[in-house]
């Protein structure tokens, strides 16, 4: 009797009866990890992109510890990735990113998750991926009430500031030239320098997504002396980034994200940063959601714009 044979028949046997049990209790067989799993592995760290001052999404609280809602979702798909590599201790660290460069760190490895206030866009697609969208705003512009300015279309011939790096250049461009709405255009490094571009009459108007321009009138000094214009220019989603072509990370943030809005936490996690007071200053933007947004939650998906 070949001996040798034997082994490996009964070897191959064992290993197709072990797939055959994995498979009828719901379990694939285990398969190599590749990109960044396999990463966060070898190092035993997950890095987070955050931002400083996108309230209520990723911000700096009163400790310079980045805090907010994309802050709050990250963290669950941090919990995914330490059950689905067995790595309860595994280390987290944070990495502030600013709306130019996001993207390269993500790309070249500093960071593995980008959680801030990024709009899907079909253009980013070509560069990056993104999970499922956890909210959706629309571009506008805040100014001030003593300007007697109530529409886009009397920016026109004067400054306005937006953050470098933002999807609102490029739409105000297109708003520009749809309704001959001409305006010189000064940046801010984060949206809390845009703002002050504006707050101190350097700028007429801060272009920018609604709801980051209701966090920074929330948090300015005198709140009352400002207002967003009703006119919208166009509804973004957002959702967190993270690298194209990471087809087992990008189903376990799909998955993770995703079981947090069909269970209904999201709501409770929404509440936390738009309806109640949220730290440092106790600042509440009394922004409830919007029924867009609540479809969106229902049906988890990644679609840009």
């Amino acid at each position: 009797m070949n001996w040798s044979r034997l082994g490996t028949t009964l070897a191959a046997m064992l290993l197709v009866a072990g797939n055959a049990v994995a498979q009828q209790a719901g379990q694939m067989p285990e398969q190599p990890l590749t990109g960044t799993l396999k990463k966060i592995k070898a190092t035993g760290t997950i890095t987070l992109g955050h931002r400083e001052s996108s309230i209520p999404f990723s911000y700096l609280d009163n400790r310079a510890q980045p805090i907010g809602y994309a802050m709050d979702l990250c963290m669950k798909i941090v919990d995914a990735v330490k059950t689905q590599l067995a790595m309860p201790d595994l280390e987290v660290r944070v990495q502030p990113v600013t709306s130019s460069n996001r993207i390269p760190l993500l790309k070249n490895g500093t960071i593995d998750l980008e959680c801030g206030s990024t709009t899907n866009s079909r253009g980013r697609q070509q560069q990056v991926a993104f999970g499922p969208t956890y909210f959706l705003i629309n571009v506008s512009a805040a100014v001030k009430k003593s300007s007697g300015i109530d529409s886009i279309a009397q920016l026109d011939g004067r400054t306005v500031s937006t953050t470098s790096g933002t999807t609102s250049v490029p739409l105000l461009r297109a708003h520009q030239r749809g309704r001959e709405v001409r305006v010189k255009e000064i940046y801010g490094k984060d949206h809390a320098e845009a703002f002050l571009l504006m707050a101190e009459d350097r700028a007429a108007a801060f272009v920018m997504d609604d709801i980051l321009l209701a966090g920074q009138i929330a948090n300015a000094k005198k709140p009352d002396l400002y207002k967003i214009l009703p006119e919208s220019l166009r509804e973004e989603p957002y959702s967190m980034m993270l690298r194209k072509d990471d087809p087992q990370f990008k189903t376990l943030v799909d998955k993770a994200v995703g079981d947090v809005m069909r269970s209904g936490e999201i709501y409770a996690i929404y509440d936390k940063w738009f309806v109640q007071p949220i730290p440092p200053r106790r600042l509440n933007l009394h922004f409830p959601l919007k029924e867009s947004l609540r479809k969106a939650f229902l049906e988890p998906n990644d679609n840009g714009i």
